[in-house]
């Protein structure tokens, strides 16, 4: 994705001065809710590798694959607990538009989550979430 494109978790901000340098691996999420957010950027520009760096070791998949048919419109963050910078653990429901062109035809829907988040040496990662 273009730095200068405005990023696609909804901050209004460009992806190079917001998500861009999280999955770079250049800054570390400051808060619970900057993780999730990145971690919808990471599935609308189809970055793997920054999802699984970003998921707890005990609960992380050995692979994950995005579904090229799939594109994730907006995030919306209904609600956080906790997961602030001087946080341990921390919780954000969120709602993700997403929009799926397949061959046999084109179909959306929403993702809703209950997201948990723990910090791993220092690093906010997610740890699982309850739809």
């Amino acid at each position: 994705m273009d730095s200068d494109t405005r990023c696609p978790c909804g901050s209004g901000l460009s992806y190079g001065e917001c998500c861009g340098p999280l999955h770079s691996g250049a800054v570390s999420a400051p808060t619970a809710e900057r993780l999730m957010r990145s971690r919808f950027s990471a599935f609308a520009v189809g970055d793997p590798a920054y999802l699984l760096r970003s998921w707890h070791p005990d609960t992380r998949p050995a692979s994950i694959e995005i579904d090229p048919d799939t594109r994730w419109l907006w995030l919306e963050i209904v609600r956080t607990e906790s997961g602030g910078e001087r946080d341990a653990d921390g919780i954000v429901e969120f709602r993700a538009k997403y929009r799926v062109d397949a061959p046999e035809g084109r179909s959306s829907g929403v993702q809703h989550e209950v997201s948990t988040f723990t910090r791993v040496a220092g690093a906010w990662v997610y740890v699982d979430g309850t739809s």
